[in-house]
């Protein structure tokens, strides 16, 4: 086997390809629906997936009433679910499938799990609904009446039987399922909640859940939402084409839920079966359960309920010999979404929450000024709207921004006149201070070569005129008392591109903090096209967003354009805030998120992107994220200390900040060598 293939693998990264069937049945027709079962199960494995669930009373249809009571149908179903089993041994493949089921002269409402010729488990309903349309009751007992644990079926003996059943797959042990039918879903507590606490990463649901106006959307929450609740996966089969339409319809909604997000759904009163696949991250639901103890705690509270719990270990394949791409888009921007109504609402809730933090730290400070440094680059030009924004809310006048530019040795004159028009456009108070006289003093004071002439252009040159704009800030801020205002931005902060102590690592307030640079971009973008501050100042911003990103610290230009670029050090900034988004929100394996990078902005992959003039075109091969990676892994963990003694700053995202009084407290002297290790598993080409 190709190793590199074998990286290019889904199940190589602990993603589990589990399907939604719903097959078209015939009502009271077993040997009809077993065949159509088989055939989705087959389709199911062409298409590499792990487990396909389908629909509540499966192989009877839901629809049957008293006919349940019939001794042929009963028969019947249990001749289609030897079927079903005796096809399945050749397929490499978990399947969960409905029927009525008879133990002990009672009759149960069920949910049957097997595998390659072998039944697992069986799961008989827990609520059974008796209200409105339903009158389940009339022909079913709920799970609490069954006598036994376990039950003989198919000829096969002492097969596990009861509600509280967890199925453990030996070959992936992340890959833990819990099952559940129809209406135990809808109750104040589901039997799913315990069988997640219990262990049960994933969480299946065999329905029928006929259609009425506006049930969709609530159907839809309750997935989503119990999925969310129990940091889990939630793969949820309703019955479609083909049940009795004598008083209700079907629909067959089907869908796959990860942590209140949806994968996939089916098409709603399609005719005919079919069957939709969904990639699981089942280290995303790990990480998240490590990461929120509460999780555990609840399991605590609840481990009376819990303890009953059985565990179906099962032997499980993966199909990890071939290459395996995911069928699922990673955005390339994971702070950014790319639904354009989506990101509006983003953009207007980053403003609201920078602007809140910015204007309770005015007030408390006793101060109504504000001082902030505008270089005419993204940074400054959002934290001077953030600014304008809050002196709006509190009823200043925009006079109160005292607004400096300080072209040193490396400003260009784009960037020059961009800050000058910008601060014109916004109204505050617009200053310029050339630093290079005080720069050249400290320079000669400090026996630097370009002191006396020679081009050395090294990080104390850098460092000097970074220092110089910090300190006429604050001694600035002194005399007016004002409050410096920083503009440093989550990305630098990650990469540790920004000056420590005396430069734009320090402020009396940060607003860009926790806002990664990508999101800066639609931010000023989105204002621009809002027209937030009228026609000549979104004029600026657009100028501002085509203007190439630079420290303009060390001299030259190309083009009008500054010669230094950020990116040709720290790595492109899209690529980067992609890596920074899965190391810092989930913890992944470097290995994994070069996976996740190569999926979204590799060849062929399926990233989405905003749909504007600055959003990402670029295609980026393995060996191009194998070294930013590195370079980013390097930079993220061997510069914490410049984290360690940042200002205040508000969080703004879920996927994180890096204050050490929030979400990030690592220490300052911690090395990067674990995580470059890990780079050696990542292949330098691309499959072939």
């Amino acid at each position: 086997m190709d190793e590199d293939s074998h990286f290019f693998n889904l199940y190589r990264h602990n993603f589990v390809r589990l399907a939604v069937a719903v097959p078209e049945v015939r009502v009271a027709d077993p040997a009809f629906n077993a065949a159509q079962t088989v055939n989705l199960m087959r389709q199911a494995v062409e298409r590499n997936a792990l487990l396909a669930a389908f629909p509540e009373l499966g192989l009877s249809a839901y629809s049957c009433d008293d006919l349940f009571h019939q001794q042929a149908l009963l028969d019947g179903c249990r001749a289609a679910l030897g079927e079903v089993l005796d096809a399945s041994r050749e397929l490499p493949l978990i399947a969960l499938v409905g029927l009525p089921l008879q133990v002990d002269n009672v009759l149960f409402n069920c949910a049957v799990v097997l595998s390659r010729g072998r039944i697992l488990g069986v799961v008989p309903k827990v609520y059974l609904p008796n209200y409105r349309e339903f009158y389940e009751l009339r022909q079913f007992a709920p799970a609490d009446c069954a006598f036994r644990d376990h039950v003989d079926l198919c000829g096969q003996h002492a097969i596990p039987f009861g509600s509280r059943l967890l199925f453990a797959a030996e070959g992936q042990p992340l890959f833990t399922f819990g099952v559940e039918i129809c209406e135990d879903l809808w109750v104040p507590i589901p039997p799913s909640s315990y069988a997640a606490l219990a262990g049960a990463t994933v969480l299946v649901n065999l329905s029928a859940s006929n259609i009425t106006v506006g049930k969709e959307d609530y159907r839809r929450q309750l997935v989503g939402n119990q999925s969310a609740r129990c940091l889990a996966a939630y793969v949820y089969s309703a019955a479609g084409g083909g049940e009795s339409t004598t008083d209700l319809a079907w629909d067959g909604h089907g869908m796959v839920f990860e942590n209140g997000n949806c994968l996939v759904e089916t098409e709603r009163f399609a005719s005919g079966s079919q069957l939709v696949t969904a990639d699981i991250d089942l280290d995303r639901l790990a990480q998240d359960r490590m990461r929120q103890n509460s999780f555990s705690q609840a399991a605590r509270r609840h481990r009376v309920e819990i303890s009953g719990f059985r565990a179906v270990r099962f032997p499980l394949e993966l199909p990890t010999a071939a290459q395996m791409p995911l069928n699922r888009a990673y955005e390339r921007f994971p702070y950014v979404p790319s639904d354009p109504a989506r990101r509006d609402e983003r953009c207007r809730e980053v403003y609201a929450i920078q602007v809140q933090g910015l204007v309770k730290r005015l007030q408390a400070s006793g101060s109504d000024k504000l001082v902030i440094g505008v270089s005419g680059g993204l940074d400054s030009t959002h934290a001077l709207m953030v600014s304008a924004r809050a002196v709006d809310l509190m009823g200043l006048p925009r006079s109160r921004i005292l607004a400096y530019t300080m072209p040193g040795f490396a400003t260009s004159e784009r960037t020059l006149n961009q800050a000058r028009s910008l601060m014109a456009a916004v109204g505050c108070q617009a200053h310029e201070i050339d630093i290079r006289p005080s720069c050249q003093q400290m320079l000669r004071d400090i026996g630097h070569p370009f002191a006396t002439g020679a081009p050395v252009f090294d990080v104390t040159f850098e460092n000097v005129q970074a220092g110089e704009r910090a300190g006429h800030l604050f001694r600035l801020a002194n005399m007016h008392n004002g409050l410096v205002v920083g503009t440093s931005d989550l990305s630098e902060l990650a990469l540790g591109w920004c000056t420590y102590g005396v430069g734009d690592h320090m402020a009396h307030y940060h607003v860009n903090a926790s806002v990664p640079k990508t999101l800066i971009q639609y931010l000023i973008r989105w204002t621009a096209n809002a027209g937030l501050f009228g026609p000549e100042t979104s004029g600026v911003l657009v100028d501002v967003l085509e203007t190439r990103i630079s420290p303009e610290l060390v001299p030259g230009s190309i083009d009008s354009q500054p010669a230094q670029r950020s990116e040709v050090v720290v790595g492109p900034y899209e690529l980067q805030d992609f890596h920074l988004y899965y190391t810092l929100r989930f913890g992944y394996l470097p290995a994994k998120v070069a996976f996740l990078a190569w999926s979204a902005w590799g060849d062929g992959g399926r990233g989405a992107w905003p749909d504007i003039p600055e959003a990402g075109r670029h295609q980026y091969g393995m060996a191009e994220i194998k070294h930013w990676l590195g370079v980013f892994l390097e930079r993220f963990f061997k510069n914490q200390y410049k984290r360690s003694c940042l200002p205040n700053a508000p969080k703004v995202g879920s996927g994180g900040s890096l204050s050490p009084r929030g979400d990030y407290r690592a220490p300052s002297d911690g090395e990067a060598s674990a995580w470059l290790a890990q780079l050696e598993q990542i292949p330098d080409t691309d499959p072939t």
